[in-house]
């Protein structure tokens, strides 16, 4: 259930809670995985959150619209029967050839799961979400209050965009054919069939006749039905299924770089903010003995072993003394430790063994 202040809440059938989330984004839609394993949430501003159904925890943020994503529909490929599996050309995938397992995942103290594009503290999850390659083929469909579909491979692989203001409509009556398209849509409802030769939609908006503008009125503002033709995903699934793979794969290394830099940022700011704060006395101190140098300029000169100004000297001995400097040292070297940990094990030894299997 999704509450009016955008609370995310799963119960089981008996009514017993599992968990309750506050993504802080207003959430306009919801529906599940083919496995339900996964919650799907679409956002006022555009984006679709998934979430682990075991614990609640954020898997993926996706940015697929630039507007409310009113409807969300999730659909599995049916199983081939035996004769269409014959019939299906097979390709061999070679993802793991390219591609070795991502590194593993720093941890990000102090994170919430909605400020990364994955969460901290659920691997596992995050592993099992991304090997494409044990999944059924499924699209997510996504559909927005300005008429546009955005589709989705297991919910994280962009693979197309309708426009449905733009998308021409020919209707065939007594033998003549009438072209029509609708304005200022709003989707409703979208469902992609089973075996996804066909997307089925609902929408609002006013129907134009583009062959006669004066034979429209406002009777032709409502809520229309199309039926639009998409057996291009079921006839070239194999060939998106793959690359969805390769992505998903490039799109871990990225994550993890992402969160590496975003933890050694952390670990350095904090670093910095204190040594800031020891340091903050020193330009009042040259104000007040009456210098024109800056900070920087008198430890250089201090650093060279040229003679150390007054205000120095006082700030030294008196204001930052000798607790505060081993403090200061002591807090640069442990964020140094920590960034080279890492580099070492989050990034260099795994992301430079990628580079040698390319």
């Amino acid at each position: 259930m999704v509450t009016d202040d955008s609370k995310v809440l799963l119960h089981r059938f008996n009514w017993q809670r599992l968990w309750t989330i506050s993504p802080g984004k207003c959430i306009t839609s919801i529906c599940w995985s083919p496995d339900g394993k996964i919650v799907a949430l679409g956002t006022e501003d555009g984006f679709v959150l998934l979430h682990d159904v075991e614990n609640g925890k954020m898997l993926r943020s996706i940015k697929s619209h630039d507007v409310a994503i009113i409807c969300l529909n999730w659909a599995e490929d049916e199983p081939l029967s035996r004769t269409d599996k014959e019939d299906l050309l097979s390709y061999e995938d070679r993802t793991t050839r390219f591609f070795p397992p991502a590194p593993v995942m720093p941890r990000i103290g102090g994170l919430n799961s909605g400020d990364t594009g994955l969460a901290d503290e659920n691997e596992e999850a995050i592993q099992a979400f991304s090997s494409a390659s044990c999944q059924r083929f499924n699209i997510l469909c996504t559909g927005d209050k300005d008429g546009c579909i955005c589709f989705s491979i297991f919910g994280i692989f962009p693979i197309g965009k309708i426009n449905i203001n733009k998308v021409p409509i020919h209707v065939q009556s007594s033998g003549k054919r009438t072209s029509y398209r609708l304005q200022d849509v709003s989707i409703s409802k979208v469902s992609l069939s089973r075996n996804l030769h066909q997307l089925v939609l609902l929408c609002s908006g006013k129907l134009i006749n583009t062959d006669n503008l004066s034979l429209s009125n406002d009777l032709s503002v409502g809520v229309h039905c199309l039926h639009l033709d998409t057996s291009i995903f079921s006839n070239r699934k194999n060939e998106l299924h793959q690359v969805s793979q390769q992505a998903s794969s490039i799109q871990d290394l990225v994550e993890v770089v992402r969160a590496s830099i975003s933890m050694m940022s952390k670990q350095w700011s904090n670093a910095m903010n204190l040594f800031h704060e020891k340091f903050s006395a020193l330009p009042s101190l040259l104000t007040a003995h009456g210098m024109e140098s800056s900070s920087e300029d008198e430890f250089m000169s201090l650093l060279f072993g040229t003679h150390t100004s007054p205000a120095l000297h006082q700030f030294l001995v008196s204001s930052l003394g000798e607790a505060g400097l081993k403090r200061i040292a002591k807090t640069i070297e442990s964020a140094g430790r920590e960034l080279r940990i890492v580099v070492s094990e989050h990034l260099q030894s795994k992301l430079f063994h990628s580079d040698l299997q390319n």
